[in-house]
């Protein structure tokens, strides 16, 4: 018995599952997770000491790649002062700071603990500060497990086949108006019908939990305009490509700015955080200014803070973009160039260090197109790669990442692998 399949079982015996959240259980894609005993550069290091060129980069954060030294030595400098305080610290100015110099749209912003925290805040903090009560969202984007966003969604919940959980109420539902992605005249109709009632648009400007999808041309504006035209308040959740397809994320590569953002991954370094941010007016609206109550025992924890301004500094300082663009297309280009000598229908959708893959012969453009794909390619492949040592998320509906320690060998050997993969299906 392998040490994974040991660690597994005891962990059944105690955690729902097996896994603390839901995609690492390898349902979707079949067999027993493995367990990771430490990670460096592009590299992680099973139980059973295998190594893994990861394309999962802790689902995004690790932009740097793994156990990066410049983070490292900035959480080890935070820890000598403590661990946590319940007071202001000065991290939480600079890393604001950072944000607001950074992201188009933010002015002022809060920390939270996670992506999920940040989404929920800032669904809050529109229904606070305009007085009103629904909402749309698009099918097959996620925002984390909030009761009313946890509809249609995409990410762990579109793997399990259970979009919508149990546990939500129908009147939370209710409130929620699902819309399909890159559809102008069904967003045009809703603002028809309810635009006196909508407190927000919420969307992954990339949808990027459904495998990895782009808007047509026109779309993203022509949301920006509506919610502009009826004072409905535009949220850009920016937790999967914030600082992933560039230092602003999709607003600064589209010049669309929103009214509130929701930040995550590369802003904690490796560390759990979140933040939402935006115009002042309505990040006044929070308490203690505003009647809009929200608040966190850790948020701005110092060691996390510490941690993801050392990764935006690096960000900031190193420029690994176009490095990065360069090892996506490599990525992308290989694969193509398989599928093609294979005579297999293969998209691959790639900005930046952000790529996934889907077996199909039309160019996926909203969630039910996403989900028609062919599945069982993508499981096939998966097991092949982590038998031969490349390791991709556990799911066909997941977005792969590249970090700029995905450098000669690294990426050289994935592109064989998954090459290769793709020839044997």
């Amino acid at each position: 018995m392998t040490h994974s399949n040991d660690l597994f079982e005891r962990a059944l015996k105690i955690i729902p599952g097996g896994v603390n959240s839901p995609v690492r259980a390898f349902r979707s894609v079949g067999g027993t997770p493995f367990f990771t005993k430490r990670a460096e550069g592009a590299t992680l290091f099973t139980a059973d000491d295998q190594a893994l060129v990861d394309f999962v980069c802790t689902w995004g954060p690790s932009i740097h790649g793994h156990n990066d030294p410049t983070i490292k030595a900035a959480i080890s400098k935070a820890l000598d002062s403590g661990t946590s305080f319940g007071t202001p610290n000065p991290y939480e100015v600079e890393m604001a700071e950072l944000l607001v110099a950074m992201v188009p749209s933010v002015e002022k912003v809060r920390m939270v603990n996670s992506g999920t925290e940040a989404t929920m805040s800032a669904i809050r903090l529109a229904r606070g500060h305009t007085g009103r009560t629904k909402i749309i969202k698009f099918a097959g984007c996620y925002h984390g497990h909030v009761d009313s966003l946890l509809v249609q969604a995409g990410s762990g919940a579109l793997t399990l086949g259970n979009p919508d959980s149990a546990g939500i109420p129908p009147s939370f539902a209710a409130e929620t108006i699902v819309l399909p992605y890159n559809d102008s005249d069904a967003l045009t109709a809703a603002f028809e019908r309810y635009g006196d009632e909508l407190a927000a648009v919420i969307v992954e400007p990339f949808p990027a939990n459904v495998g990895l999808i782009f808007p047509f041309e026109g779309y993203l504006q022509h949301m920006r305009h509506l919610c502009t035209q009826f004072g409905t308040i535009l949220i850009f959740d920016e937790v999967m490509t914030g600082f992933r397809v560039a230092p602003g994320g999709v607003q600064e590569k589209t010049g669309i700015t929103p009214d509130l953002t929701a930040l995550g991954k590369i802003i904690g370094g490796g560390l759990p955080v979140g933040a939402f941010g935006g115009k002042a007016e309505i990040m006044d609206s929070i308490a203690p200014l505003g009647p809009v109550y929200q608040a966190g025992t850790l948020s701005g924890n110092p060691l996390a803070m510490a941690a993801g301004i050392a990764a935006l500094e690096k960000l900031n300082s190193e420029n690994p973009y176009p490095r990065l663009e360069s090892f996506g297309q490599q990525i992308r280009d290989a694969l193509l160039g398989a599928a093609e000598e294979k005579g297999l229908p293969l998209q691959v959708p790639q900005t930046g260090s952000m790529f996934s893959l889907y077996f199909s012969e039309e160019v996926v453009t909203n969630y039910d197109q996403a989900i028609a794909t062919k599945t069982e390619c993508f499981k096939s492949i998966f097991h092949q790669a982590l038998e031969n040592g490349v390791y991709l998320p556990p799911s066909p509906f997941e977005t792969c990442f590249i970090s700029s320690a995905h450098e000669g060998n690294a990426i050289n050997m994935a592109c064989d692998v998954l090459s290769k993969a793709i020839k044997n299906l």
